[in-house]
């Protein structure tokens, strides 16, 4: 999995908490179940990359160093 793609799908979680509370600030309670809505979609794509990534091998974090 690309990390532009991982970037995008955290990108997308982070509007989508965004949207959220402008929701709740502004009482408008269609904005905040859209931006609940984005951080579901979000989190899905984001497990998706994580299944993808141990599929096929490739990991973002180094090795510990320490053993």
């Amino acid at each position: 999995m690309g990390t532009g793609d991982k970037a995008k799908h955290k990108a997308e979680e982070i509007a989508g908490k965004a949207k959220e509370k402008l929701g709740q600030a502004t009482g408008d309670k269609e904005k905040e179940a859209a931006g609940k809505s984005e951080q579901t979609t979000s989190a899905l794509k984001q497990a998706a990359d994580k299944v993808k990534d141990a599929v096929t091998g490739h990991k973002d974090k180094k090795p510990d160093q320490d053993g």
